[in-house]
């Protein structure tokens, strides 16, 4: 299984990374993508990588580190992409659910990184809370653009416009969260459109929801969308790992 979205370079790992990830590789966890957050955390990412031959970072700025000084933020960004290989540009996006102080430059930084991608030719990971449409109508401005939105969570209509712009849908905890209502999403759409993650430390499913979250529940995500779909585990298994070795040239 492949998670495309966790943070276990944060802190929240740091008492027990090893033994945590041996539970991943115990539930099947082959590869997990990482993406950034910002310059303060770039360091945990990459020793992370080195250390886990499992683990692949990406670069980006998230949007909720965009403040005031996103030019020496996203200076780091590119020094570190002319440096390196990463895997994705991620994550990147707008978030407009806690503060829309700098959303002028939400919206600049993300356009950099979208060009910035299109120049590395890197499929992006984006984040898009309580900005999924602004997410798209930006999108749907860059020809030959591909990714995923990270932790989707809207409805069918804008699954079907993601989709139709080339985008996977990333899926995770928040399938079996009550009243998510990403059942629809998934019975519309199908398995062919996802790719599954944890987002963890974050969005633990369901019967860990509050708790920290790990690449091994992955495992319970599976099991909830095979329920939805009239799939087995390993057909679900199989299409979101293609569509994540596709988009990420695993």
């Amino acid at each position: 299984m492949i998670d495309t979205h966790a943070h276990i370079y944060l802190p929240e790992f740091d008492a027990d990374r090893e033994i945590m990830l041996q539970r991943a590789l115990s539930a099947g966890i082959s590869t997990i993508l990482m993406p950034a957050i910002d310059s303060s955390t770039h360091e945990a990412m990459l020793k992370t990588e080195e250390i886990h031959a499992c683990c692949l970072s990406m670069m980006g700025l998230h949007p909720c580190s965009v403040t005031e000084s996103y030019k020496e933020e996203l200076a780091i960004v590119d020094a570190s992409l002319k440096a390196r290989n990463f895997i994705a540009i991620g994550e990147i996006g707008l978030d407009f659910y806690w503060d829309k102080t700098f959303e002028s430059y939400q919206y600049e930084v993300f356009h950099h990184q979208i060009q910035t991608a299109l120049y590395y030719d890197l499929p992006i990971v984006i984040h898009s809370r309580n900005a999924t449409d602004e997410c798209i109508e930006v999108v749907k401005n860059y020809k030959g653009i591909r990714g995923v939105f990270h932790c989707f969570s809207g409805t069918v209509e804008q699954g079907r416009r993601i989709s139709s712009l080339g985008f996977l849908l990333g899926i995770g905890g928040v399938i079996s969260f009550k009243n998510a209502g990403l059942d629809a999403v998934i019975k519309d759409m199908g398995i062919e459109s996802i790719v599954l993650e944890t987002d963890a430390p974050y969005l633990a499913p369901i019967p860990f929801r509050g708790k920290r979250n790990e690449p091994a529940h992955l495992e319970l995500i599976i099991e909830k969308i095979a329920a939805i779909c009239g799939k087995t585990r390993d057909e679900v298994e199989k299409i979101a790992n293609r569509n994540a070795a596709g988009l990420f040239k695993l």
